[in-house]
């Protein structure tokens, strides 16, 4: 086994004055065989906000996290879909853009896990519904803190653009404006409940529309003769689909 890396970040368990935490990041990135393997404590290496709060009623707790994907991926040919998380960090925090929540008039919060409406809630379109903090990431019931979208304290810790890799081993980079995502919010009304506007809340509010932007449906582009993903300040903010292999780790659930 070679190591890559391994980073420690003691920032302080105390409150923050403002109602965040801050924790302490530990992550070992190595190579063990074939794969790289992300070792985590599941911690941030910055602050996080207030967990429980109005729209999140779970509690932070530290685990032990670790996903493995190819460390020499290839394309295959077809795309992968419906994972459970689109990658991980370098400072080894999962991405998971997506939710296992749809909307439902009869919940008191008016979505639950019931998918028969057909509309899923998206995380970043429904962000203060679902309790996200600064860093466009929340808990969910296991207390495992995740990004549902791009977290400027993350990319700010970076030297370069690099900030994680999606499920099938490519590397995610963030280089803001620079990468467009073609997704764009349909035109008109939903023809069924909850009606409204397409405004994002639900991810069937998007529609991929080809040269809208400088990335596929997948957030990827080839650079350098290499597939390269990229996280996006708008919707699917990260990849949602795979050109390659994608790890068992990322299955499942969400």
């Amino acid at each position: 086994m070679l190591r890559l890396f391994s980073l420690s970040a003691l920032i302080g368990l105390a409150a923050m004055a403002d109602g965040a935490f801050a924790h302490e990041n530990e992550v070992d990135v190595r190579l063990e065989g074939a794969q790289l393997c992300v070792t985590s404590n599941s911690s941030p290496n910055h602050d996080i906000g207030q967990f429980p709060n109005r729209g999140n009623p779970n509690s932070f707790r530290q685990q032990a996290t670790r996903v493995c994907v190819d460390a020499d991926p290839e394309v295959t040919g077809r795309i992968t879909q419906n994972t459970q998380s689109s990658g991980v960090s370098v400072t080894g925090i999962l991405f998971r853009p997506g939710t296992a929540d749809f909307y439902d008039a009869n919940s008191p919060r008016g979505f639950s896990r019931d998918p028969s409406s057909g509309w899923r809630l998206e995380g970043m379109g429904a962000a203060e519904l679902l309790g996200m903090d600064a860093q466009n990431a929340h808990v969910d019931h296991r207390g495992l803190y995740h990004y549902h979208g791009v977290s400027e304290a993350l990319v700010g810790s970076q030297s370069g653009s690099l900030i994680g890799w999606a499920a099938d081993g490519f590397e995610i980079h963030y280089i803001g404006d620079a990468a467009q995502s073609g997704w764009q919010l349909r035109e008109g009304t939903r023809a069924s409940a909850p009606f409204g506007a397409y405004d994002g809340t639900f991810e069937e509010d998007w529609v991929f529309v080809e040269g809208a932007g400088n990335l596929d449906q997948c957030n990827a582009a080839v650079v350098n003769g290499t597939l390269t993903y990229f996280a996006t300040d708008t919707y699917p903010f990260f990849p949602r689909c795979f050109h390659g292999t994608v790890s068992s780790d990322f299955m499942g659930r969400r």
